[in-house]
């Protein structure tokens, strides 16, 4: 439960930093589409940037020889 709600405000968080950042009014129909493809493509960097780490992370060896 701890996960889901710290992911919740970082999604959220992530959101309003995007839209005050590039000065967005979301009642403009134009901004909304704008604000729509910047939140995917952070949330697409985000999700690469987890995969690259995590793989790095793996690769790493863990064990004293």
């Amino acid at each position: 439960m701890k996960i889901l709600m710290f992911l919740l405000i970082f999604f959220i968080l992530g959101a309003l930093i995007i839209i005050s950042n590039n000065n967005l009014a979301l009642y403009k129909d134009k901004n909304i589409y704008e604000f729509k493809n910047l939140y995917f493509a952070w949330i697409d960097n985000v999700l690469k940037n987890t995969q690259i780490i995590t793989g790095k992370i793996i690769k790493l060896d863990w064990l004293q020889k």
